[in-house]
């Protein structure tokens, strides 16, 4: 699905990138939010979207890192086809952040920790590679995973 014009991330970009997700992710600490980050990486392999959860900090149920990220990213670009773009984060996308990655016609994903509860890129539901919808993407699972993980695994077991 990838053209001459749209750069293909190598795993070791992969890391480097995870590694800006994670950055990102900590700073959702600041306002008790749950630690996901997300990165959007231009055609260019530029980052044109940041993103980390900020429901909690705006009581807004759509702010999940990838939706802040998608958003940031298609006004710095002008468009929302984020065509050629690479969505990075630090978790398995739910279904609105897996329909809104659809949408915005994102051809590659990235993500570290796997959600087993509430996944929807591969885990609990697939909607990044239902054949019936009109856009596919590419999923690269598992980047970093362990560090993923335990930023959220250390989250929660400071709240119960």
């Amino acid at each position: 699905m990838t053209d001459s014009t749209t750069p293909r991330l190598d795993s070791g970009s992969h890391g480097r990138w995870m590694g800006l997700a994670l950055a990102e992710a900590r700073l959702a600490l600041a306002s008790a939010d749950v630690p996901i980050g997300a990165v959007v990486v231009g055609p260019d392999g530029s980052v044109v979207g940041t993103g980390r959860n900020e429901r909690e900090a705006h009581q807004d149920p759509t702010a999940h890192a990838e939706m802040v990220a998608i958003r940031q990213a298609a006004r710095a670009l002008g468009s929302w086809r984020l065509d050629g773009c690479t969505l990075v984060v630090t978790l398995e996308p739910c279904a609105m952040c897996a329909g809104a990655i659809v949408l915005a016609r994102i051809p590659r994903v990235v993500f570290g920790a796997w959600d087993e509860k509430a996944g929807a890129s591969g885990s609990v539901f697939d909607i990044l590679r239902e054949r019936r919808l009109n856009h596919w993407v590419e999923v690269y699972p598992g980047v970093r995973e362990d560090e993923c993980g335990a930023l959220l695994r250390d989250f929660f077991a400071g709240h119960r």
